[in-house]
């Protein structure tokens, strides 16, 4: 008879024990299962807008990388007339719409029957050369001097931190003008377009590293005082170890998210030095100097002055709207 109450306390015992464990199990499962990098995923993930956007520019990144192939299936070479396609009296696009039609997706130029698909395609591989490449090099100069002026502190902070003021309140626009107008159109081998573009980068690139070597420098001051560089100095970790292993790796979300917003800047950038006929020389294909074609009949054929200027407001909004979602993501502080 004393085996039963006891066999019933036991089983009273246990139930609780167990049901405490299936409580605790899930909980502990669910935090144990994240990280920074899938926290920002999920954010970014929530974020419709920001979603669209890098659609936008992967789909760009991949028409513009497959232009030859895409002219080749869908257009006509980029330098082929069709005086066919033209008004003999005015020179306008017969039809609606500035020529649009099955053959020709996009219409045709006026005064030259170019199709405007082929060189759209054209000018978006080159302006997106261009932004990439100087963004990159602004990134490079940007962080290295930006670490540096941060880091070392004393003379080289002040003499990086002058720099970047005088290179801040230069007239970037004017000397770009002024250089590119004086350089020959082929340089080291280079055919007239590509050794623009190579100008292009280094000018643009040159001229943006200042504002990501502020937000770099003004980042290294903050983490150069913190507990994990001074336990890594305590150790004995030399100042390039300090620089890359423990600095560099907290500054990869505002590096990352800076770059992302400074290349619609440059396209814009690029699209201005060629609407002003110092960019990528003509009969190469530009969307800012298919705009600058487009200035003195834009009323008789709007058709060609919307297309590239439409193309440029939406990788720029694409490029924007990805940066801010981005920004939002890698932000701690963001719920």
């Amino acid at each position: 008879m004393s085996l039963g109450p006891e066999a019933s306390v036991t089983d009273e015992d246990s139930a609780p024990a167990a049901d405490a464990a299936d409580v605790r199990g899930p909980a502990e499962k669910a935090i144990a299962g994240r990280s920074l990098r899938q926290i920002a995923w999920r954010r970014l993930k929530r974020d419709k807008v920001a979603l669209g956007g890098a659609c936008v520019v992967i789909f760009l990144i991949v028409v513009a990388i497959l232009a030859p192939l895409l002219s080749k299936w869908l257009g006509h070479p980029i330098d082929e007339f069709h005086n066919d396609t033209l008004d003999p009296t005015f020179g306008t696009p017969k039809g609606a719409f500035g020529g649009i039609s099955k053959e020709y997706i996009l219409g045709v130029e006026p005064d030259s029957g170019r199709d405007i698909f082929s060189r759209v395609l054209y000018g978006a591989q080159t302006s997106l050369t261009v932004a990439f490449l100087s963004a990159l090099v602004s990134t490079i100069l940007g962080v290295a001097f930006g670490l540096a002026a941060g880091f070392l502190g004393g003379w080289v902070d002040s003499v990086i931190s002058r720099v970047m003021d005088f290179l801040l309140a230069f007239p970037q626009l004017l000397f770009s003008i002024a250089l590119v107008s004086v350089l020959p159109y082929e340089l080291l081998g280079l055919n007239a377009r590509w050794s623009r573009v190579a100008v292009l980068v280094c000018v643009i690139g040159f001229f943006g590293w200042p504002y990501i070597g502020r937000i770099v420098r003004g980042q290294t001051l903050s983490l150069r005082e913190r507990e994990f560089v001074e336990a890594a100095r305590s150790m004995g970790a030399r100042s390039p170890r300090i620089l890359v292993r423990e600095l560099l790796p907290n500054l990869a979300a505002p590096i990352l998210v800076y770059t992302t917003l400074i290349i619609p800047t440059n396209i814009l950038t690029e699209a201005a030095l060629s609407f002003l006929g110092v960019g990528i020389p003509p009969p190469n294909p530009s969307w800012g100097g298919m705009l600058s074609s487009a200035v003195p009949i834009y009323q008789i054929d709007p058709m060609f002055m919307i297309i590239p200027g439409t193309l440029i407001f939406i990788t720029v909004l694409a490029f924007n709207l990805f940066g801010d979602g981005l920004r939002d993501a890698l932000d701690p502080k963001a719920r």
